[in-house]
């Protein structure tokens, strides 16, 4: 069964601002879990189809994932495509939207991965260039990962520092069933509100996403950042 990712970001600049959103959580949850960080470096693509996806990458997957790929192959209307190296782990992610967002920045998607061993970047990348994608952009990030129990309830946070954006925070939960994105989202604005972050708007994250993939070269894996109204 595919997952639901129900996310939603805010954009926090500066470090100050991330340390100041760690420092509220930990006063509001004494039960704040971190998980670790890591970089990762996501390659994203455009164009192609999951069909010559799955059948490039067959040899790659077990049974349920290449049946969860055929599926989602079948009926997604709007979709992504990204490589990721999270450390030494290598992954492969296809998101479909499942609102009225896009599957690049939605904030319900249709989430499906799979890892993928005995690779390299470059060459899970050339498996999906076959495919009749072309390189989008490429990004990198350093990841602090947390879970959050607001209100009894789980809530993952990421706060990461990204290429070009600065610092940025998410805040994810993850269903199987698509008709609880919308309480699911409601959730999540609330929890937000309450340690006074503003959600990233969709326009405004539309900019800045399409300013990057036109300038990446300028900020993969630099230090160089950017704002856009």
């Amino acid at each position: 069964m595919n997952s639901y990712e129900i996310e939603i970001k805010s954009l926090l600049g500066g470090k100050e601002n991330a340390d100041s959103l760690l420092e509220k959580m930990k006063a509001r949850d004494p039960e704040l879990t971190e998980m670790g960080s890591h970089k990762q470096l996501n390659h994203y693509f455009e164009g192609g189809s999951l069909a010559s996806l799955l059948e490039n990458v067959h040899h790659l997957l077990d049974d349920q994932k290449k049946q969860q790929l055929k599926d989602l192959s079948e009926k997604a209307r709007d979709f992504s495509v990204r490589t990721r190296q999270a450390d030494k782990k290598l992954i492969l992610v296809v998101k479909a939207s499942v609102d009225d967002t896009t599957s690049s920045n939605g904030t319900a998607r249709l989430e499906w991965e799979a890892i993928v061993p005995n690779l390299q970047l470059d060459e899970l990348d050339n498996l999906v260039l076959k495919s009749g994608f072309s390189y989008q952009a490429k990004w990198s990030r350093e990841r602090q990962e947390f879970i959050y129990h607001p209100r009894g309830r789980q809530v993952t946070v990421s706060i990461d520092k990204n290429a070009g954006y600065g610092y940025l925070s998410e805040f994810e939960v993850v269903v199987q069933d698509e008709s609880k994105a919308d309480e699911v989202k409601s959730f999540i604005r609330e929890t937000m509100e309450s340690l006074g972050l503003i959600e990233l708007p969709q326009d405004r994250r539309g900019r800045m996403f399409d300013y990057y993939n036109k300038n990446w070269k300028d900020y993969y894996r630099t230090e160089n950042i950017f704002n856009i109204e």
